[in-house]
């Protein structure tokens, strides 16, 4: 397999530290308000990546960090905390907002099929495990105290940047030009391990720290989380292309010099997810979430195949027409697979190897991804049976994670309903979407029509408007929409 590493711009084949087993480590969000789609491009392709090396047979072990402290609202270590600035528009605690905001990425991530990490953890949960790397900074003179913070020195490093070249001499300007300049940094690109409420006399959550009560800085919390459970060496690191700088530059520095040797061997950087207008961003104002996607009649998973079909390495332009075309497009894949017959014989063990080397030869180059939804109709246009078609669809789909099957059989099962309804009777819905249960119950009523049972079917209308839809009678059929 061959991967594109940042940091040595350049795509290398991959090795771990530890043969058959792969430490990983991704950003999580930050929790002061709903992921946008543009966020979750990058953790569905990290889930794909992790996926693909547990089907080249890895033992991974995936850390994630939630963010709820120390995320300014400038990555530069300027402004007011995220978390802070989320409770305050919302009228509730710092506490509060985490653990709501959390629980709905999470079940974002479940709607797109998105594997929840092996070890998840709040930044708030390690306080101690930051003091204890900060004073080891310290302690080796790569930190330094002023005005009562405590700054991580970049002078001290023979080099800082490592994912874009600069010029060495803006390691040493005095502060950051500006009106936010901070006084106290000695070099421009120096940066907080740790404020204390001498910068923030507001800030929600403080800690005893033996530099005075205050909190980390956002930097730090991915270096202790990543120490605690992926140990001193990590295979990957994974983020969006954003967090390249300044936030993953200062990990490795803080994080190698606390160590004393080399710490993450690749660096994964998915590209923006842009709209017409340029990149998604909450700092916008109105942002797309799935929930919105949802709300227009969009299969989450439609957007996971519409992301799917472009390489993580690129920008996606994001445009209603664009994933119309992926939405029509997955449901004629999943009408394709549901037409295969899973017992017309013996599964080919032989042709299920030669389709799975043929998706593993386009994955192992720089985890392509479109290749790989390619080799889904390779897959379905193969000349062997259904069974063994069935068989690869589902190795494949472990690492894509698209549902295939899934959602086949539940199409099957419509498939079935529709054959037994009053002939000739159609439902359409308005925005293309299907839902079973709301079919099965305009077939019912279609039936009590039928039979003359009109007190039972001004029951099933009135169950239906309970559920928020509304049907139309027409020749032939029904229409219906959400409203």
């Amino acid at each position: 397999m061959y991967l594109y590493n940042s940091a040595t711009h350049k795509k290398e084949e991959f090795k771990t530290h530890t043969p058959g087993r792969v430490e990983m480590y991704t950003c999580g969000p930050t929790v002061y308000h709903f992921a946008h789609i543009g966020n979750l491009r990058s953790y569905i392709m990290e889930d794909v990546l992790e996926k693909y090396l547990r089907f080249l047979g890895y033992d991974v072990n995936r850390v994630m960090n939630i963010t709820d402290v120390g995320h300014l609202t400038s990555d530069a270590d300027e402004g007011e905390d995220k978390m802070l600035k989320g409770a305050r528009r919302e009228h509730k605690t710092v506490m509060e907002i985490a653990q709501y905001y959390t629980d709905a990425f999470f079940d974002d991530c479940r709607k797109l099929n998105i594997k929840r990490p092996d070890h998840v953890q709040p930044a708030t949960g390690m306080i101690d495990d930051y003091i204890r790397i900060i004073s080891g900074l310290l302690d080796k003179g790569y930190a330094y105290l002023a005005g009562g913070n405590v700054y991580f020195d970049t002078s001290k490093l023979g080099k800082y940047y490592v994912f874009n070249e600069h010029n060495e001499e803006d390691l040493f300007v005095g502060v950051r030009e500006g009106v936010e300049e901070d006084t106290n940094k000695r070099n421009k690109n120096d940066f907080v391990l740790w404020f204390t409420k001498s910068k923030f006399e507001d800030q929600a959550l403080k800690w005893d720290s033996p530099w005075g009560v205050g909190y980390p800085g956002w930097h730090i919390e991915c270096s202790g989380i990543s120490m605690k459970y992926n140990g001193e060496y990590l295979d990957i690191h994974c983020g969006g292309v954003d967090n390249a700088f300044p936030h993953h530059t200062n990990e490795i520095a803080q994080t190698e010099s606390y160590l004393g040797h080399p710490w993450c061997s690749w660096w994964v950087h998915v590209l923006h997810l842009n709209t017409s207008d340029g990149k998604m961003s909450k700092s916008k104002g109105e942002f797309l979430t799935v929930s919105v996607l949802e709300e227009k009649g969009y299969d989450p998973l439609a957007y996971r195949f519409f992301c799917l079909q472009s390489h993580y390495r690129k920008s996606l332009v994001f445009t209603w027409e664009n994933l119309d075309n992926a939405a029509g497009a997955f449901q004629k894949l999943i009408a394709k697979v549901a037409n295969l017959k899973p017992d017309d014989g013996p599964v080919d063990e032989a042709a299920v190897e030669e389709l799975k080397n043929k998706f593993k030869s386009g994955m192992d180059n720089d985890l392509n991804t479109s290749l790989g939804v390619t080799c889904l109709y390779d897959i379905l246009k193969a000349k062997t049976n259904d069974a063994t078609k069935l068989a690869v669809l589902d190795a494949v789909d472990a690492v894509l994670g698209l549902k295939l099957t899934e959602k086949a059989a539940a199409q099957r099962a419509r498939n079935a309903q529709a054959a037994a309804a009053p002939a000739g009777f159609a439902i359409l819905s308005e925005s293309g979407e299907a839902d079973a249960a709301v079919e099965q119950l305009i077939r019912d009523r279609a039936e009590a029509k039928k039979a003359k049972d009109f007190a039972r079917a001004d029951g099933i209308r009135d169950q239906l408007k309970a559920m928020g839809v509304e049907i139309t009678d027409m020749p032939g059929g029904a229409k219906w929409r959400r409203v």
